[in-house]
């Protein structure tokens, strides 16, 4: 799945358009590297994303193409920045 779209799913960012300028803007590295948008999110990935002066850390635990709600916040881990 695409890096903006599992942001999107996942809740972790609200709208994919939001995901996808935070990606061109290099806020957002996977496994330590900066990403693209296009870049294909597997399980185990860490997912950091800058806000600013915080920064939110996030391992991937599921990749689903849908999800409710109340089950987004099961696809990924926050883990300590």
């Amino acid at each position: 799945m695409r890096l903006d779209k599992y942001l999107k799913v996942s809740r972790l960012i609200k709208r994919r358009t939001v995901a996808n300028d935070a990606c061109d803007a290099g806020r957002v590295s996977v496994n330590g590297k900066a990403a693209r948008a296009s870049y294909d999110v597997k399980v185990g990935d860490v997912i950091e994303i800058s806000f600013g002066n915080k920064a939110v850390k996030a391992e991937v635990l599921r990749v689903q193409e849908t999800v409710k709600k109340e089950e987004a916040g099961e696809m990924f881990k926050y883990l300590p920045a």
